[in-house]
């Protein structure tokens, strides 16, 4: 019998498909994922299987927008958000499956690829609805945000002292609807591209399950994934190389190491890691990690290969 693959559930943040606000188009986008697909297929070229779940909140922002300005300049139909997280579900999927194809190819590895397009139930009484808390979209001056908090209702907050941005309730994910198609893949060595954005946001209702307005955390939902189908090991790609404790500060210090235990120490300090940035990601790791996760790993993508061995990253054990 054939010795078992190590599975990986691997996230990658949606600002890691856009280097800089020079470089958003749909070209640089499939640049910066040609980029991280090279480190992808090193995992897969060291023996992991891997699922892969991204970001996807610079890229509805933008969806939302042209669908803003088509409305205003031509009457079109405005797009609702869960069909624009599927949209970006898609085109990312798309851009992620080719360019890992591409790069499987060039090395001689045979092994198909594939994008689920990932509905992610969440409870209609999730708290989260009532204090709408996760930013979306492009970033806006002050004037903007105000504006658009009169004219169309927006919930608008400042971002980590990026700039003003739309906020959505942020609930919590409760079931993954093609989970069994997602085993199915994993199990027969299919790359596979899932919760997109953290998965479109659904609710169970008396006519069926329906699209709703919300944004899935995506380390969330990949921690989720993680722990339905047993990974081995949840790889969060970001935009640092280590975890940091007071980052940014005179007194960083960077982590190789963190028990459970720890992390939740840390975030009840309170002080060590960003609300929008890095905050999410441990939380979800101690998530995935107390509901029997093996180990996590937080790198940025270039480190990814250093990482596995041990050489960087921070590794966060139970």
């Amino acid at each position: 019998m054939s010795e078992k693959k190590k599975v990986a559930v691997v996230a990658i943040g949606g600002n890691s498909l856009i280097k800089s606000k020079h470089h958003q188009t749909v070209q640089d986008q499939y640049e910066a994922a040609k980029e991280t697909s090279i480190h992808l297929v090193d995992m897969i070229e060291a023996g992991w299987d891997v699922a892969i779940g991204h970001g996807n909140g610079p890229q509805v922002g933008f969806i939302l927008r042209r669908s803003e300005i088509a409305h205003k300049v031509e009457g079109m139909h405005e797009l609702p958000l869960d069909v624009c997280g599927a949209d970006s579900q898609g085109a990312i999927g798309y851009s992620l499956q080719q360019n890992i194809q591409n790069e499987l190819k060039k090395r001689g590895i045979d092994k198909p690829v594939a994008t689920v397009i990932t509905q992610v139930r969440v409870d209609s009484n999730d708290p989260a609805f009532q204090k709408p808390a996760k930013p979306i979209g492009t970033f806006m001056e002050a004037e903007e945000a105000e504006q658009r908090k009169e004219e169309l209702g927006w919930n608008v907050v400042e971002d980590s002292g990026r700039g003003w941005r739309r906020v959505v309730a942020s609930p919590l994910p409760v079931e993954i609807l093609e989970l069994e198609a997602i085993k199915t893949l994993i199990d027969s060595g299919i790359i596979t591209i899932t919760v997109g954005g953290g998965g479109i946001p659904v609710i169970e209702t008396d006519r069926g399950v329906e699209g709703t307005a919300a944004v899935i955390d995506k380390d969330f939902a990949s921690a989720f994934l993680a722990n339905e189908i047993k990974a081995d090991m949840l790889l969060i790609s970001t935009a640092v190389e280590k975890v940091s404790l007071n980052f940014g500060k005179p007194d960083q210090v960077d982590m190789d190491q963190m028990t459970v235990a720890e992390a939740k120490k840390y975030l009840e300090e309170g002080t060590h890691f960003a609300k929008g940035s890095m905050k999410p990601k441990i939380e979800a790791i101690v998530r995935f990690l107390e509901q029997g996760g093996k180990e996590a790993l937080v790198t940025n993508p270039e480190n990814i290969g250093r990482a596995l061995k041990g050489e960087t990253g921070t590794r966060i054990v139970p």
